[in-house]
């Protein structure tokens, strides 16, 4: 695609976005299922994976969304991590579901208001466990899923990337 043609494509969006601020404000969910054993099941939609543009950037959505791959590792992560610590817990859960989603204000990335940060306000992740747990195990198991969740970590600890061109 050719500067031109994003431009053109971006250009009515920018214009809606700002005459209607909170129309760049969308949000992305993703979902996993709990696996029998120490896994999650994200759900994709695809088996291999392209990303591009968010139709609510200019993409035809015909292609992943870099948001959305991020919150599907997030919600891979939580999943197995859930697991894991349930595992090591001795806890017994029958099945559950992990979803994240997360709210962009797309002036931002776009280029139209310097003043809005680029990314996520904020991310939701939610856990919808099957056990006959208690209630204390349960939370115990949340909060030590928070703790060891790598994705997690790296997104609450606000981790330095550091960018290289060569």
């Amino acid at each position: 695609m050719k500067a031109e043609n994003l431009k053109s494509i971006q250009a009515p969006l920018k214009q809606k976005y700002r005459e209607e601020p909170e129309s760049a404000v969308i949000t992305l969910k993703a979902n996993g299922l709990l696996g029998n054993s120490i896994s999650c099941k994200v759900e994709t939609g695809k088996l291999i994976v392209e990303a591009g543009l968010h139709p609510a950037t200019g993409g035809d959505g015909t292609l992943a969304c870099s948001g959305d791959l991020l919150l599907e590792a997030l919600v891979a992560c939580a999943g197995v991590t859930l697991n894991a610590v349930a595992t090591s817990m001795g806890l017994r859960i029958a099945g559950g579901k992990v979803t994240a989603e997360g709210d962009l204000d797309l002036k931002g990335t776009l280029g139209i208001s310097k003043d809005t940060p680029v990314g996520f306000r904020e991310i939701r992740l939610y856990f919808e466990v099957e056990s006959h747990e208690s209630a204390e195990s349960l939370e115990k198991l949340r909060e030590l899923t928070e703790r060891y969740c790598v994705v997690y970590q790296t997104i609450v600890s606000a981790t330095r990337v550091k960018t290289y061109l060569e």
